[in-house]
């Protein structure tokens, strides 16, 4: 298998699963403030200054309560109600996007239900942020849809830094993508050669082993047969 390929190659495996990202706010949160889960959607907030606790419902599996202390991503990437209590003055400068996934898209599979990454640890988004902060600006006075298509490139530079959040390596991160893509691609009837050929892959005896390496053993067609 190849090594993991630059962000230009992997893009458009993100463009075979659409999402479509809406911002809702710029600007400072103060007190307590509720998302509520609605389906098929998930949720990007950018902390750009100060901190927060986030609480979550006790049913929902995750921590009660979780500091935020430094400028962070915080991305949900399922629907999950959550709330972010902030000073009741002056609380912390955000903007907020809902993301609405298409149906299977490999980041709602894959990843954990909350995904936390201080804004210093990830690499290569500082012009997407300051680009994104600067729209965000602009918002309030209607611009809104420059800044929708900025956090989809935000979500567009991020696999890198999800891949931690994964416990997976980047080559059986790609490897479970492009297989997500095949399945689907193979159910609509598209021959493996082309598939191969548009996954980067040096012929369709390559991804046959791939697939039956991931599928005990199953060829694609006889994935296929199985239903």
């Amino acid at each position: 298998m190849t090594d993991l390929p630059p962000l230009d190659r992997l893009s458009p495996l993100f463009e075979r699963f659409r999402v479509r990202a809406s911002l809702f706010h710029a600007g400072p949160l103060c007190g307590v403030t509720h998302f509520d889960a609605q389906p098929g959607r998930g949720f990007l907030h950018v902390m750009r200054t100060g901190e927060m606790e986030i609480r979550h419902a006790g049913a929902t599996g995750l921590v009660e309560h979780l500091w935020v202390r430094e400028p962070s991503l915080v991305f949900y990437p399922r629907p999950l109600a959550h709330d972010f209590h902030n000073a009741p003055a002056d609380g912390s400068e955000f903007v907020c996007a809902t993301l609405d996934f298409e149906a299977g898209h490999p980041l709602v599979q894959a990843l954990p239900a909350l995904v936390v990454l201080p804004l210093a640890r990830v690499d290569g988004i500082g012009e997407t942020l300051s680009l994104l902060f600067g729209e965000a600006e602009r918002v309030r006075c209607g611009q809104r849809l420059l800044a929708d298509r900025l956090f989809e490139v935000l979500l567009l530079q991020l696999p890198e830094a999800f891949r931690g959040a994964l416990g997976q390596t980047p080559a059986d991160y790609l490897a479970d993508w492009r297989l997500a893509i095949a399945r689907n691609e193979l159910r609509a009837g598209k021959p493996l050669k082309l598939l191969a050929a548009e996954l980067g892959y040096a012929n369709a005896s390559a991804l046959s082993r791939l697939f039956a390496h991931k599928h005990a053993g199953l060829s694609p067609r006889a994935w296929l047969q199985r239903g």
